[in-house]
């Protein structure tokens, strides 16, 4: 009973997660959206920004599940299992980048077909495909105790790098930091993410090491929850060590800044303190409570996280890139004509609610259905 009411909880923290990534990635009017809907511009932290390292944390909660199950396997099956996953999901990720393989001319208006040398090569599911590669090695070939230093080694050696690879006198600024170089030297600027006015990938291959902490980090607290059972005293030291962690990253956070961009290790300690109380009040209320009647909304994303991102990212794309006759795209158009007039900001907010309803619809039926895509 304990097990499966952690899977609730695990099904219901991914849940929320991805329901809150629909919401902030899919506001139709950048420049009326709620303050904490948006990510910092650089140094600093909002809400929103908690969101993707949120789901680094559950990956590793839901490794913990599957790793003894390893146990008794073949080095080479679970060799094989874990370079498929690793690289199907960065495929997925690279071409949900380059979908729908056009984009429209701003003079002109006409479609052109977005060339190779066009697409980006880092982002989303491509970190988490290489976190989960990293994560998932070190768990199968190393103690658990071994992958915990090499982790604390990755998020401090982090500073020094920064510090001494990037540009004088702002190591940590956009154009001058060390991530954007190397990302610059693997795949050039042409491959990178052009959002902030410079190539510049804000999930860029250097960064993504500190990343791998997110993703011990759930492993962790996954698999301290299935040795302790769901208990007042578990529950409590959880807590505890999300407070620890916040403290820590508080007082790092003026050394070195918390940073989505940049991945910054004291960015890492303060998600995964939050992400420690998140998931400690989720298993308090749904298990030692019985407090359920409001989870299966977020397990209809719990259950099916990667296909429901995928078909929200893909299918706001289209809306996007397709203009109507009078030069807008679709979801532009949906704003302007319908949300807008419960005022810009709140309209903005409503529209992607919708949206985030309409992909909850989708995966309602396909948990109706018993369909569930796994990769």
């Amino acid at each position: 009973m304990l097990q499966q009411k952690r899977f609730l909880a695990l099904d219901v923290f991914r849940g929320m997660t991805i329901c809150f990534m629909i919401i902030v990635n899919t506001s139709p009017d950048g420049d009326h959206t709620f303050a904490p809907l948006m990510h910092a511009r650089w140094h600093g932290f909002t809400p929103t920004d908690l969101v993707f390292p949120s789901f680094l944390f559950a990956v590793g909660n839901a490794m913990s599940f599957v790793m003894p199950k390893w146990e008794t396997a073949s080095t080479s099956f679970v060799l094989s299992k874990i370079c498929k996953r690793t690289l199907l999901i960065f495929l997925l990720g690279y071409l949900m980048y380059w979908f729908p393989f056009v984009r429209p001319d701003e003079k002109t208006g006409e479609y052109f077909f977005l060339p190779f040398e066009k697409t980006r090569v880092f982002g989303v599911l491509q970190r988490i495909a290489l976190a989960y590669c990293f994560a998932s090695l070190m768990f199968y070939f190393l103690k658990f105790r071994a992958t915990v230093i090499i982790t604390a080694a990755i998020l401090i050696l982090y500073y020094p790098v920064l510090y001494f690879f990037g540009d004088a006198p702002d190591p940590f600024s956009l154009q001058g930091n060390a991530v954007v170089k190397l990302d610059l030297l693997l795949v050039g600027p042409n491959h990178l993410y052009h959002g902030s006015g410079v190539p510049f990938d804000p999930e860029g291959f250097l960064s993504t090491f500190p990343a791998i902490g997110n993703v011990v980090a759930g492993y962790w607290v996954g698999k301290y929850l299935q040795q302790k059972g769901g208990t007042y005293e578990a529950l409590t030291k959880l807590m505890l060590a999300g407070f620890a962690l916040l403290i820590l990253a508080h007082f790092w956070n003026y050394s070195f800044p918390f940073n989505k961009r940049l991945w910054t290790s004291s960015f890492v300690l303060h998600t995964v303190g939050l992400d420690c109380l998140i998931i400690a009040a989720i298993v308090y209320i749904a298990d030692l409570r019985q407090q359920t009647s409001w989870t299966p909304f977020f397990q209809v994303f719990g259950r099916n996280p990667l296909f429901i991102y995928l078909l929200s990212e893909l299918l706001v794309y289209v809306w996007n890139t397709f203009r109507l006759s009078s030069g807008t795209t679709v979801f532009r158009w949906i704003y302007d004509n319908i949300f807008i007039y419960a005022t810009p900001y709140v309209g903005s907010l409503l529209q992607a609610i919708a949206y985030m309803l309409l992909c909850w619809a989708v995966g309602y039926w396909m948990d109706k259905k018993k369909i569930y895509v796994k990769v």
